[in-house]
């Protein structure tokens, strides 16, 4: 995937904020048991200084020098043992003095084995999702805001009488459930129902929870996304966003069926959907269409994927910004 500058910029930036945390941590750590437990501390300077000694055998030239380099590591590994006891003597856990780093296989430098660590492939990642999200004009949403009461307890819906009010009660539930328990299994959710039900806004309230969890969430309307991928791909932008959407932990994509129709836009609509379902990463569709539409709308493969493979959330009720506007609420 090609990253922009400032992408590969605040990465890096990252890693020197998590190498400087780490060193600060451990920093103040050592201070606090030179400060008041001199009897570890003094240990623990005979460990670090292990490999000076160590130096010193090798370079001395003097004597059995195998022998020696025995004894001291043989003395090391018994200061190690020495140190985790006290530690775990005066209430420490035993790595209490080891160096903390956010990623132990790269020690927060970005490079494993000659080669591009994972953790600065997902710190690049999450800064394209973030840069994604930054073109996002959706404001997100807190569930507490979500009002079951604008949803009537009787609406005919399709010849059947319905209570309304319980099953988007049941919808607000089911999405404070799926925030509260997300993980990499978690299954895809396609929200259908008519303009001005909540759609977009649960799916908000879900994105809004997420990121303050660290997830990395990219949400916009499925119009915006198509027309940065088509701008992309026939070289009028740079980026890369359609990988981006396919890297991130969860994609949203609002208002299904808003988007120009075209053969490129169908495909890269299927291309979305069906690679994150092949990757097992969840995705979020809402469309204000009903299943008869989308079906004339849409290929097959689309439409069996979303009917079929998605968790279907139906929403029924009156528009509620209409609502709100007829009782003089304009927020």
């Amino acid at each position: 995937m090609n990253y922009s500058n400032e992408v590969i910029r605040l990465a890096y930036e990252e890693l020197d904020r998590r190498r400087e945390t780490a060193a600060a941590v451990h920093a103040a750590r050592v201070d606090e048991i030179r400060m008041k437990y001199p009897e570890i501390y003094g240990i623990y300077s005979d460990i670090v200084s292990t490999k000076d000694r160590l130096a010193d055998a090798i370079l001395s030239k003097s004597g059995n020098i195998r022998e020696e380099i025995s004894k001291i590591r043989e003395q090391n590994l018994k200061n190690q043992a020495a140190l985790k006891s006290k530690l775990k003597m005066f209430g420490f856990s035993e790595d209490y003095l080891d160096m903390k780093y956010s990623c132990p296989l790269c020690c927060d430098t970005g490079v494993r084995n000659g080669n591009r660590c994972e953790c600065v492939t997902a710190l690049l990642d999450r800064f394209a999702v973030e840069k994604l999200n930054e073109q996002c004009r959706i404001k997100l949403g807190s569930f507490l805001d979500f009002d079951v009461s604008y949803y009537p307890e009787n609406y005919s819906y399709k010849g059947n009488n319905i209570n309304a009010r319980e099953l988007m009660a049941n919808n607000l539930k089911f999405c404070m459930d799926y925030a509260k328990n997300f993980g990499p299994d978690s299954q895809s959710l396609f929200l259908y129902g008519k303009t001005g039900l909540g759609k977009t806004f649960l799916s908000s309230c879900i994105a809004s929870e997420l990121l303050k969890k660290g997830v990395s969430v990219a949400f916009d309307s499925i119009q915006n996304y198509l027309r940065e991928i088509e701008n992309e791909h026939f070289g009028r932008s740079d980026g890369d966003t359609l990988q981006t959407l396919l890297n991130a932990e969860l994609v949203i994509l609002d208002d299904l069926g808003s988007e120009f129709q075209s053969g490129f836009t169908a495909s890269a609509i299927y291309n979305i959907i069906n690679s994150r379902l092949n990757m097992g990463k969840p995705t979020i569709v809402s469309s204000n269409l009903s299943t008869d539409e989308l079906t004339a709308k849409y290929d097959d493969r689309i439409i069996s994927r979303l009917t079929g493979m998605f968790c279907t959330l139906r929403f029924i009720g009156e528009d509620i910004r209409q609502i709100k506007r007829r009782n003089g609420v304009f927020a």
